[in-house]
């Protein structure tokens, strides 16, 4: 059935039709060549979407107050909520699910300098829990801990680039800089995926800015990780909290206004299930547009059967089996989708490198390329439609009886 005679008489009759040979690859090509593209482009936006989250910790939720927007127990609208130390301990020790949690308090106007060496950062006042918050990379020294927070110690940790502008390429770990007047230790220089902005920061022990900058046991915000909860207990978690800190500040429990809880993780999820919707979508075209070339060589192979039927009959007559006039003619069908396909998945993949490599930097569209597992799905799926387009051509090749093909004119 694929004995080398069989294989030079497949190549001699494509090579007899040369133009219906190649047209009918192109297409088959074609169909290849835009499912890969499309699968490229689809990862390329997908890796530009998660590189957006590479800032904040996924898992992470982030507490804000605000002002309430109806009346509850007694009280107006209108009142403003502010957070406490109070609430981001109730949070910690008693809402289950809870991994890290953290409070934020901002400096005011904060100037910072370093021997003769100045400048104005973000300084923010934080819990060791924001360390896994923002995804902090530490390259020198350590993070604030329990016992800054504690003993209300005067350090720091400075992002790289205020470790380059104020120290100049000396060592920053254990220097003393001052932040609108006061001294603190560095103790840590960190480096941040977020980029250039999130590393021109500065972080104090939160109970140190608090007692030093007059922040009393204020907390602009609060940010907790809920470890691995998927997004069903994560939302649990965020009906945990919303119900204590409004029990506790007076406010009902749906009034989005006094507090709003951003999930990450439900954000993150719903831009998944964007890009698995535009998956299938590229899927559904791609194949699309691969059947329509597998119709084109269907269409084809039966002509080519056409015009064979007397060469068909005389085999027929000399003994040749159905088995074997079918296995012919699948196997020219698959050598023209196979061939063609492999081509334009070469090209495409080759196309998507090219792209990768030339096309100027975007945070929204970044890395199209195809794993291995699409090219073997690829090529599987084109000796799937090489088998499809060849069967109907092969099974009418096998019902022809000699006597009326050796009349065929």
């Amino acid at each position: 059935m694929f004995s080398l005679d069989n294989w030079q008489e497949i190549l001699d009759t494509l090579a007899k039709n040369k133009l219906r040979t190649l047209l009918t690859g192109f297409s088959v090509a074609w169909g290849i060549f835009m499912l890969i593209i499309l699968l490229g482009s689809g990862n390329g936006l997908a890796n530009g979407v998660e590189y957006q989250f590479r800032d904040d910790a996924i898992n992470s939720l982030w507490i804000r107050s605000g002002q309430t927007s109806m009346p509850h127990q007694g009280h107006r609208p209108g009142r403003m909520v502010q957070f406490t130390n109070e609430d981001h301990d109730l949070i910690a020790a008693a809402v289950d699910g809870v991994e890290h949690t953290t409070g934020r308090y901002y400096v005011r106007s904060p100037t910072v300098t370093y021997g003769k060496e100045s400048g104005n950062y973000d300084v923010r006042a934080v819990h060791p829990g924001h360390l896994y918050v923002e995804n902090t990379i530490m390259t020198e020294g350590r993070y604030i801990n329990e016992l800054d927070v504690q003993q209300v110690r005067k350090t720091t940790v400075i992002g790289d680039l205020v470790k380059q502008a104020l120290f100049k390429g000396e060592p920053a770990i254990g220097e003393l800089i001052e932040i609108n007047g006061v001294a603190f230790k560095v103790v840590g220089v960190f480096e941040d995926a977020g980029g250039q902005n999130e590393m021109e920061k500065i972080y104090l022990p939160i109970s140190t800015a608090q007692r030093t900058y007059g922040g009393a046991n204020r907390l602009a915000q609060m940010m907790v990780t809920t470890g691995d909860a998927d997004l069903a207990e994560s939302e649990a978690i965020m009906d945990d909290i919303r119900r204590r800190i409004a029990a506790r500040h007076n406010f009902a429990e749906d009034d989005e206004r006094a507090m709003s809880i951003f999930s990450n993780l439900k954000n993150f999820q719903r831009f998944l299930n964007l890009m698995g919707g535009i998956r299938l979508f590229v899927w559904i075209i791609g194949i699309g547009t691969i059947l329509a070339g597998v119709v084109g060589v269907s269409n084809i192979m039966m002509i080519a059967v056409q015009e064979r039927t007397k060469e068909i009959g005389i085999r027929k007559a000399l003994g040749a089996t159905p088995r074997s006039i079918i296995g012919l003619v699948l196997q020219e069908s698959v050598l023209i989708t196979g061939v063609a396909g492999y081509i334009g998945l070469v090209l495409g993949v080759g196309l998507l490198e090219l792209a990768a490599e030339k096309m100027p930097h975007s945070e929204f569209f970044l890395n199209p390329s195809v794993d291995l597992k699409v090219a073997i799905y690829a090529t599987l799926l084109l000796v799937l439609a090489g088998a499809v387009a060849g069967g109907f051509p092969a099974r009418r090749a096998a019902r022809i009886r000699p006597i009326e093909a050796l009349r065929d004119e």
